[in-house]
């Protein structure tokens, strides 16, 4: 009997074998984040943005409470749809400063339970084209599970070897 890798790499008949899509986010999730206030001003934003590779910043306020979350692509859109609204450096550079975290998150995001399934965030990915869940326990932000952490899951799984038949 050859055995077979769940990757196919021998030529015999291959079995099923994925992830644990049950296994709670908590064993996925980053739970080391860089957070900001609802004060927090647009020009702290960019730097956070500009100095590490994450696309998404949760907003909480004081004890961690989740109050929204900023992704990347509308703080971008958003300075881009500053710049067209006038001509004027000036007014747009004016408009952006007074920009806080609070005018441009999301306010009250999907969230996730610790607790909460692998596959239950995969769907919810999937359903709403979203690439970041935070994940809550009791309205506190506890970490947040990305697209990029189900790929990593996925991709990083031991491969489970299974016996199977001679192909003839």
């Amino acid at each position: 009997m050859d055995k077979q890798y769940a990757f196919g790499e021998s030529r015999t008949t291959q079995k099923s074998c994925k992830m644990n899509p049950e296994r709670p986010v908590s064993d996925i999730m980053t739970n080391n984040l860089v957070t900001v206030r609802p004060d927090t001003n647009a020009n702290e934003l960019l730097a956070i943005f500009q100095e590490h590779s994450f696309h998404h910043i949760p907003v909480v306020e004081k004890g961690g409470i989740l109050v929204g979350i900023i992704s990347k692509e509308d703080f971008f859109k958003l300075a881009y749809v500053l710049s067209l609204n006038t001509t004027g450096r000036s007014w747009t550079e004016r408009e952006y400063r007074s920009l806080k975290a609070a005018d441009i998150m999301t306010k009250q995001p999907v969230v996730l339970d610790p607790e909460d399934s692998i596959g239950l965030a995969a769907d919810i990915f999937l359903a709403n084209r979203f690439h970041a869940l935070p994940v809550v326990d009791d309205h506190e932000l506890v970490g947040m599970v990305t697209s990029h952490d189900l790929l990593l899951y996925s991709f990083n799984s031991p491969f489970v070897v299974k016996e199977t038949g001679d192909m003839p």
